[in-house]
């Protein structure tokens, strides 16, 4: 056994975002997002689930909140539903959606939860997609009109802000794998998209300073760690490649100003490449205040000249894996955290980290020791990424509770909390009390724990 201490202004929180939890789709003004519509289009989404209901927790929120004070966290990262705010994404700005956020934000702060905030968790707003989406620079404009109102209206209450989660999903899961909404399946309309959220981020960043917002404000990449499958150049390559996608191709014009050549040569080789106008570039080069990682899994790959887009192919290595499929390798946490480290000393929170485990209720309980097996590995390799000096400030576990899954609708589930979806009670799980003690303690005690099986 070990007991690793964590600095005494370290961070715990959970995560969530608003179209996984919140539901009433069709209340108080809200609009239309891409979300609502690619999960009514069929074949879509596992079993045709949508986010109509969710978890409820737009009516839930007081009771959501209770079990976060109950939990301990000291943040809880959420996500504004834009919609909600601007219904045609550029109009009018809609009272009752600002009125919502006010009362839950009050709450986390009655509770002493700091709010930690996202602006852009995937909800565009149908009528902006309907112009061409992030392609279309109209649809910059209105994220940083929708920026400016959130700052103006929240900038005394939230301190932490992100603007963007996963801008990898964003731009090449949901336009050039075609997984997500709105399910293009186009290079080029990809790498677009990824240009727009950028400069909408680098816009919305000269807002947020122009506004003197009493706060701190950054992006969320998402990171999937490449390890080669030997030490060859050609492997090792291949890894590289793999890192950049995820984590170069959005960080390095935020910190540099410009796109990474690794994948400029990849993109070129397939026919594309960003559509760049003047000033671009030094406007998403603005600086920022922190970066939120998002870490589930890493992957061994090698060089595959016939494997697709990267030439490069994913090996099965015989992990462990979670029951959504992604297996289980703590020590990729570890290395990504370094990895960032060349963007300089930031301040960096683990803004997403956990596991689907589809364990259910039995008597009453859900025991997903499986589930507080794989917080433990990653939470360790935390703390030895913090005692090696890295700038690492919080960790958020996702999620707070079981939630709408995007693609696989209500199957798989990542909660710290069980939701039943008929009835939507709330079941606190195993791992919900490992946690809450980790977060008591300040420290995480490693012990037996039932081992992951595949």
């Amino acid at each position: 056994m070990t007991i690793f201490q964590f600095p005494s202004d370290f961070k715990w929180g959970t995560a969530t975002a608003s179209y996984q939890i919140e539901g009433a789709t069709k209340e108080d003004g809200r609009g239309i997002s891409i979300w609502d519509t690619f999960a009514k289009t069929p074949g879509k989404v596992f079993n045709g689930d949508n986010g109509d209901v969710a978890c409820d927790s737009y009516h839930r929120y007081e009771e959501d909140i209770a079990l976060m004070k109950e939990l301990g966290i000291k943040t809880y990262r959420f996500s504004v539903a834009w919609p909600r705010i601007i219904p045609d994404g550029d109009g009018e700005i809609n009272q009752k959606g600002l009125d919502f956020y006010h009362r839950f934000v009050d709450k986390l702060i009655e509770n002493d939860i700091e709010p930690f905030c996202t602006l852009y968790h995937w909800d565009l707003p149908q009528a902006l997609q309907d112009i061409g989406g992030w392609e279309n620079r109209r649809t910059v404009d209105a994220f940083v009109k929708y920026s400016e109102v959130m700052f103006r209206e929240f900038g005394g209450k939230i301190k932490y802000w992100l603007t963007f989660n996963e801008p990898w999903c964003i731009a090449f899961l949901s336009n050039f794998l075609g997984a997500h909404a709105p399910g293009n399946t186009d290079l080029q309309v990809s790498i677009n998209v990824g240009h727009g959220i950028l400069l909408a981020h680098g816009k919305s960043v000269q807002k947020f300073r122009e506004l003197g917002v009493d706060g701190k404000i950054g992006i969320a990449p998402n990171m999937e760690w490449s390890e080669p499958y030997s030490k060859t150049e050609a492997d090792q390559a291949a890894a590289d490649r793999n890192i950049a996608w995820f984590a170069d191709w959005f960080l390095d014009p935020v910190f540099k100003g410009t796109y990474p050549q690794i994948m400029l040569d990849c993109f070129e080789a397939a026919g594309a490449r960003p559509e760049i106008q003047p000033g671009d570039m030094e406007t998403i080069c603005q600086p920022i205040d922190h970066i939120g990682l998002n870490y589930y899994t890493m992957s061994v790959v090698r060089s595959n000249p016939g494997g697709g887009l990267l030439q490069s192919e994913t090996l099965d290595m015989g992990l462990v894996r979670t029951d959504i499929g992604w297996p289980v390798e703590s020590r990729g946490l570890y290395e990504a955290l370094h990895y960032l480290q060349k963007y300089g000393d930031i301040d960096i929170y683990i803004t997403e980290n956990g596991a689907c485990i589809n364990d259910g209720l039995e008597n009453g309980e859900v025991k997903d020791f499986r589930r507080i097996s794989y917080l433990q590995q990653h939470i360790a390799q935390v703390h030895r990424a913090i005692n090696d000096g890295i700038n690492l400030k919080g960790y958020m576990a996702w999620s707070m509770m079981d939630n709408y899954e995007w693609a696989e609708g209500y199957r798989m589930r990542f909660g710290l909390v069980h939701v039943d979806y008929r009835s939507l009670v709330r079941t606190p799980k195993e791992s919900f009390y490992w946690y809450q003690n980790v977060i008591r303690n300040n420290w995480l005690e490693t012990k037996d724990v039932l081992k992951l099986q595949s």
